[in-house]
């Protein structure tokens, strides 16, 4: 209300398009490159190169869950889009990702409902520093585990053809090049979704290091590859607004933004999680919700 001019950034990126595009012919390119290289080579440009090309993706991919590519009156041009962006990554995942990610915002913590908030067994068993050190190499796999023990839906139609296409594409790539691009590949999602310096975000978005601060933003550098998921308060304020818009929200509406806890660095949200011991995957806000619950 008081800032009225924020309407006019609730429209399509057309640029996310182009740069899905770019980013699905790197990775096409490093599974070519990476085909005769030794495994040590493999499994070094998949930590360098492609968990960053990997973890950059699925940050494309929530984007076009929210609809950023073709606009919420071509929704599923959006879902066809999310399962092409998908290949490089090796295994499903957006289709998915969108039904559960709508919940998160709906829901925010909400008990049973929002899959972000960890299980009872990651918040006691992973509590100490080298545990918690585990846990966020094991991140991926908890992501991926999460929504069976806490929110399990029914599989529909366009995961199985999101599954199919993933798994028609992984075929082609061994086919054409062998074992290796099919590995670097895979390690690379797994590499860039665990102990990476952009995996940060997963912790600086929503843990409590500040009791009464649920939703923390960060302005740093790694924003340029990660779509500003960095602006993460001004996202949950204004979902409907692309990431490639978001600093402009907190320049235009700075008073509600510029004074709130912020981060720096992400690297150093890794390194505080680790080591404080005030801080687990207990530290998250969790609501038990009341009335109805309407989920995708």
């Amino acid at each position: 209300a008081k800032h009225p001019e924020i309407k006019a950034l609730m429209k399509p990126d057309t640029n996310l398009i182009w740069v899905v595009l770019l980013m699905v012919l790197a990775q096409l390119v490093a599974f070519y490159l990476v085909k005769d290289l030794d495994w040590k080579w493999v499994l070094f440009w998949a930590y360098v190169f492609g968990s960053c090309i990997s973890h950059s993706m699925t940050l494309a991919i929530h984007e076009i869950s929210h609809n950023s590519a073709f606009g919420n009156r071509k929704a599923m041009w959006n879902r066809w889009f999310g399962i092409f962006a998908n290949l490089p990554l090796g295994v499903p995942y957006s289709i998915s990702f969108k039904r559960y990610h709508m919940d998160h915002h709906r829901y925010l913590g909400g008990d049973g409902i929002d899959v972000d908030i960890p299980t009872n067994f990651e918040g006691w068993f992973f509590c100490t520093p080298f545990r918690k050190f585990m846990w966020i190499v094991l991140q991926p796999l908890f992501y991926a585990i999460r929504p069976l023990c806490i929110n399990p839906k029914p599989i529909t139609r366009l995961e199985i053809i999101n599954l199919l296409a993933q798994l028609s594409f992984d075929v082609a790539i061994y086919y054409l090049w062998g074992a290796k691009s099919v590995c670097y590949m895979l390690a690379g999602s797994v590499l860039g979704l665990g102990l990476h310096p952009i995996s940060g975000h997963f912790i600086a978005e929503h843990y409590m290091f500040l009791k009464g601060h649920e939703t923390y933003s960060y302005y740093g550098p790694l924003n340029l590859l990660t779509f500003n998921v960095g602006y993460h308060n001004e996202h949950h304020d204004f979902p409907n607004i692309p990431g490639k818009s978001l600093p402009l929200v907190k320049k235009i509406a700075a008073e509600y933004y510029d004074n709130l806890p912020q981060y720096n660095s992400w690297i150093k949200v890794l390194y505080d999680f680790v080591m404080d011991d005030t801080i687990s995957p207990y530290s998250r806000m969790k609501r038990h919700l009341k009335g109805e619950v309407k989920q995708d």
